[in-house]
């Protein structure tokens, strides 16, 4: 989930879009789990803001869109049809952007944990579920710790919603980081986009049918929506002739907006349909987008306006430290919410308070956490030293 940029012979290559794209979608998944209701009904104005907060899901599927166009990107442009310095390299690159975040955050959330429970056992404090109603829990097993610990917390139902439950995405991106080089790339190589393409979606919507419990802890069809990510970078950039004129001859701004129009539908939950296909559509609309707006970077061609928010400073700022953004905000809004609970507030106040002192700490508190324990260990920064 970092920003992506690369050198190369031709050229030096800025696509900041991506991290506008980040940055709206981690700061959307923030929204959508701060918990507004006090039991009672919100005033009607909130019912209708949290209505449009029901697809956090579809900022995960960008995530991983992401995370397979930017990890073949450079694959694509070196023409090699390897990762960069090998596979050991690889693994030792996505150690440092991934893991130092995520144990730093687990670690965090274990001692607030910890601080709960030395106030229940010492003094008359005991947790109140409804005050603490959000994505994080004090309550949890040595399977979860150990589970998490060793990033496989996605594999159970019981497991994955535990601790900090945001972090559930990172264990299946992280299990994605190993199957790119191992499995999908020599399918690539070997068969081309469309075999791996395939390939994903069939490894990824088998087990949905056979092994329901697993794929929906694991989301399994993630594998197909990588694969997406990857096909938009071999699209984007490829030289094969018949690549350039597919690039060319398709309305890949059209096919965005009609990939998320049927998501958004799909995704009805009267319908009744599983959950793989809306999210699939809307995996299809983030790659067509990639391809459209690389085009005009490529190009030295501004974004459309209706697009420009993505290249906006504030939100390329934002997008540099989303990692971080999306692993820290769990527990601080829950526990903002915990002490605004204290304070007998109307539904109104609550929801209003709830909100924006939400976001504006969730904000905060993440890009202290990204000075310390993100950008250090970001080979950009590493090089700049």
């Amino acid at each position: 989930m970092n920003p992506f940029t690369e050198k190369s012979p031709r050229q030096k290559l800025h696509l900041h879009y991506l991290d506008g794209l980040r940055g709206i979608a981690a700061l959307y998944v923030v929204a959508v789990h701060i918990e507004p209701s006090l039991g009672e009904k919100l005033p009607t104005f909130w019912l209708l803001f949290k209505n449009t907060l029901r697809y956090g899901a579809f900022s995960v599927v960008i995530f991983i869109v992401l995370s397979g166009y930017v990890l073949m990107l450079p694959v694509t442009r070196s023409q090699s049809g390897f990762v960069s310095g090998g596979l050991l390299e690889y693994f030792k690159r996505r150690s440092r952007r991934i893991l130092p975040p995520y144990y730093a955050t687990l670690l965090g959330c274990l001692l607030l944990a910890f601080a709960i429970f030395l106030l229940e056992k010492f003094t008359n404090f005991q947790w109140d579920e409804v005050a603490g109603k959000g994505p994080f829990f004090p309550y949890f097993s040595l399977i979860d710790v150990l589970s998490h610990l060793f990033i496989v917390h996605n594999f159970t139902g019981s497991t994955y919603m535990t601790i900090n439950p945001p972090m559930w995405s990172v264990a299946t991106e992280w299990q994605l980081y190993f199957l790119f080089p191992l499995l999908l790339l020599p399918i690539w190589r070997r068969f081309g986009l469309l075999a791996v393409i395939m390939t994903g979606f069939g490894l990824g919507i088998l087990p949905f049918y056979i092994l329901n419990d697993f794929s929906m802890a694991t989301s399994s069809w993630f594998i197909g929506l990588f694969t997406l990510g990857m096909a938009a970078a071999e699209i984007g950039f490829s030289q094969e002739p018949k690549l350039i004129a597919f690039r060319k001859s398709l309305p890949w701004s059209m096919m965005a907006i009609i990939f998320a129009i049927v998501a958004f539908i799909t995704e009805w939950k009267r319908l009744g349909l599983p959950i793989w296909i809306g999210q699939s559509f809307f995996g299809s609309s983030a790659a067509c987008l990639f391809i459209y707006c690389t085009q005009f970077v490529i190009s030295g061609k501004k974004l459309p306006h209706v697009l420009g928010v993505v290249e906006h400073p504030w939100v390329i700022t934002l997008g540099a430290f989303s990692y971080s953004l999306y692993l820290t905000h769990g527990p601080v809004i829950t526990m903002l919410r915990y002490f605004l609970y204290t304070l007998n507030m109307t539904p109104f106040m609550f929801a209003t308070t709830s909100y924006l002192m939400g976001v504006v700490l969730s904000l905060l508190i993440a890009y202290w956490f990204y000075l310390i324990f993100e950008r250090p260990f970001m080979s950009n920064f590493n090089r700049c030293k």
